[in-house]
């Protein structure tokens, strides 16, 4: 049952930051036992991210059945396999239900302590591993290519999973002026904004902030791999608590992530090319100790968020991570 090349089967997540947040530890697996071949199980929406794995033999896509049925597909694609390494980032029963050398799992906790950092913690892994996403030559090369040599490339996500996370397009819109403009930290920079296609809304005033020849459209960009692959080679990213936002930070690019109404010392951004700005209102006092708050509440709670404070603070990151 067991082959002559080590098997790693990797479990991850359905929601693009949580799998982009555990991609270090597929790669330090990786590390680990160099000639393996993988098999990766996660969501549908960041299934792109494994493409270029290398060893990866197969991706598997879970999505959601009723009744849990999903796991029983994925053990029955799983179970006549022995596994060198089973690793299960969801906290599943499936480690223990195939047979593995070694067995792998990470679940939330929910502690005051970053996503990575804990499941560096679960796993034993010792220094804690970035996230970080394997790109192929040929595409890294796609990517240069498609943004030429022209000006710098600042990077905006101006969306969100949940309207309360969203700060306002038009302060977007204004830090963008700001920074790219006359006397800003990336004068005459273009820019890229990126979202989902049914997120257009929310980049649209975004997009429009500077002149059409200084713009690049990544809305609804189909291959969040070779998003990556763009995101890598420009001069900063800013974007609300997203999985884009972690996708920026797994590149190396200088990383502002905005935050409300939801944990920086949880979800922050890894690397040290990232930093956070948040509203003056702690996430206690907007959600976790606030009786009047509703989960179901789409209404942007980023309003304690200014575009001084953003500007002053992608200055300051610029001023940090330039060589």
């Amino acid at each position: 049952m067991f082959s002559r090349r080590a098997q790693l089967l990797f479990v991850t997540g359905n929601r693009l930051g949580d799998a982009v947040l555990s991609t270090g530890a597929l790669a330090r697996l990786i590390e680990q036992i160099p000639d393996a071949r993988v098999t990766v199980a996660c969501g549908a929406l960041p299934a792109s991210l494994f493409a270029d794995v290398p060893g990866l033999e197969r991706l598997i896509v879970m999505r959601r059945r009723r009744n849990g049925l999903h796991w029983l597909a994925l053990w029955a694609a799983c179970v006549t396999t022995g596994w060198e390494v089973v690793a299960d980032l969801r906290g599943s029963m499936l480690p223990w239900t195939v047979i593995a050398r070694r067995r792998l799992i990470s679940r939330s906790e929910y502690r005051h302590e970053l996503r990575v950092l804990e499941i560096a913690r679960q796993l034993k892994f010792d220094p804690p591993p970035a996230p970080h996403l394997f790109v192929s030559p040929a595409r890294a090369a796609r990517a240069a290519a498609f943004l030429g040599n022209g000006p710098p490339v600042l990077v905006v996500a101006p969306a969100a999973n949940w309207g309360a996370k969203q700060w306002p397009s038009d302060r977007f819109a204004e830090t963008v002026r700001r920074l790219t403009g006359p006397g800003g930290a990336l004068a005459g920079a273009r820019l890229a904004v990126t979202a989902a296609e049914n997120e257009r809304a929310a980049a649209a005033p975004v997009l429009d902030a500077l002149p059409a020849e200084r713009r690049i459209d990544l809305v609804g960009a189909p291959d969040l791999l070779d998003l990556h692959a763009i995101v890598a080679r420009c001069a900063l990213f800013i974007g609300n608590d997203s999985g884009l936002m972690h996708l920026a930070a797994a590149a190396g690019t200088p990383t502002l992530g905005l935050f409300g109404p939801s944990p920086d010392w949880r979800y922050g951004p890894w690397g040290p090319n990232a930093a956070v700005v948040r509203t003056t209102e702690s996430f206690d006092a907007l959600v976790a100790k606030n009786p009047h708050f509703d989960w179901r509440q789409g209404e942007s709670l980023m309003a304690g968020l200014s575009v001084d404070a953003v500007v002053e603070a992608a200055k300051a990151l610029l001023r940090r991570t330039r060589v």
